[in-house]
């Protein structure tokens, strides 16, 4: 984050009635007290003390392309072109969604983050590009330092896990617009891949292996339908400890689990193996997203037996009467990544995930089809 500023208001900035073209000091009696930024809502102060308890958590993320400091108007980044034959960059951008408010409500904010982060760099590691840099926005409708603080350290832990410098951002106060305990975040990201090492569809062959790489969760979808069945129409209270999910593990905690950043997993992966694409399971779920990968004469079977999905996806399905497909649809469903690899790769890119403390297990394969995703079999129940 390098700037606080205002970016909107609740007060259209009229003053009294007077509808008569504005000219300095006409018809203006002395004021008794002058409008003061501060008393419209927005504090530079506090963005600015903000920004200085960030410095060392941003320091952190630097990598040797990283030109000057946080304070200037633009993030300096020197791309070393002589590393590539025809360097390509690719960009992403994303939010959090709705988990944000789980956020607000618990009050927890040093894990949203990395939420944002993932969802920004796994996007780009996905064609093969290495995730250079980052910049994120967060809006609220009171700059409360040691909160922008704690919310820009997420970002830049989830920045280190990925490799990628948080470059810059914007720090904007809404007054009017939200309320002072309310904010949002959204990041965009830049990545590097050469050319001729682009993943996707046309790698993509009869016969590949498709590997699950498992999720932290929830990761940071489907969270509008998560709080309508779970703490609206099912009445549960963050707090509620939930025997399923472990040892004292709250409902609440289980919600603010971190997405699962793979970004550094997946470019290992691409230097041991023959990768041939991946896919990141976000919204629209497994059929949603892998298909994405896809050609239009090749389909991918997934094998739902080859795993169990994490008790929370019971939990919301039992507490909703949620059917499968909508399931299906809206969750991931305990896969945050896929990756299709040459079949004669499969062991090889099980094994190095594994080594890498990643969960991953072959679903299945690669056949002839129309670009479409074949769900079989039933998920392993415990």
């Amino acid at each position: 984050m390098t700037h606080v500023s205002e970016r909107s208001a609740g007060s259209n900035g009229a003053e009294g009635g007077d509808k008569q073209p504005w000219t300095a000091g006409a018809g203006r009696g002395p004021r008794k007290r002058s409008a003061t930024y501060a008393a419209a809502g927005v504090s530079i102060d506090a963005g600015d003390r903000a920004v200085e308890l960030l410095k060392a958590k941003v320091k952190k993320t630097t990598r040797p392309e990283v030109m000057g400091d946080l304070g200037g108007f633009s993030g300096l980044f020197r791309l070393n072109a002589a590393k590539y034959k025809s360097p390509i960059l690719a960009s992403s951008t994303d939010g959090v969604g709705t988990k944000l408010v789980i956020a607000q409500q618990l009050d927890i904010h040093d894990t949203i983050g990395i939420d944002l982060v993932a969802m920004v760099v796994d996007d780009l590691v996905a064609c093969g590009a290495e995730p250079l840099f980052l910049l994120d926005y967060i809006a609220c409708g009171e700059v409360v330092p040691d909160k922008i603080a704690e919310i820009g350290a997420g970002i830049a832990d989830g920045c280190r896990y990925a490799g990628c410098a948080l470059l810059g951002g914007e720090t904007a106060e809404h007054p009017g617009v939200l309320r002072p305990d309310e904010y949002d975040v959204s990041a965009t990201g830049v990545g590097v891949v050469e050319e001729s090492e682009i993943l996707g569809q046309d790698r993509v062959e009869a016969g590949d292996a498709v590997i699950a790489m498992r999720s932290s969760g929830l990761h940071s979808n489907g969270y509008s339908l998560v709080r309508h069945v779970l703490l609206g129409a099912g009445r549960m209270r963050l707090d509620t400890v939930v025997d399923d999910f472990g040892t004292s593990r709250t409902l609440g905690e289980e919600l603010l689990t971190p997405t699962k950043i793979y970004a550094k997993d997946c470019l290992g992966l691409i230097e041991e193996t023959d990768v041939r694409a991946f896919s990141h399971i976000t919204g629209g779920g497994i059929p949603g997203n892998l298909n994405r990968v896809l050609p239009g004469t090749l389909d991918a079977v997934v094998d739902r037996s080859t795993w169990r999905p994490q008790p929370i996806f019971d939990l919301i399905q039992a507490k909703g009467r949620i059917e499968d497909s909508e399931m299906e649809a809206t969750f991931n469903m305990g896969v945050g990544m896929f990756a299709i690899v040459s079949s004669d790769d499969a062991d090889r890119a099980m094994a190095y995930l594994a080594g890498r403390g990643v969960e991953a297990w072959q679903v299945g394969e690669v056949i002839e089809g129309s670009g479409q995703v074949q769900m079989m079999g039933s998920y392993t129940r415990g």
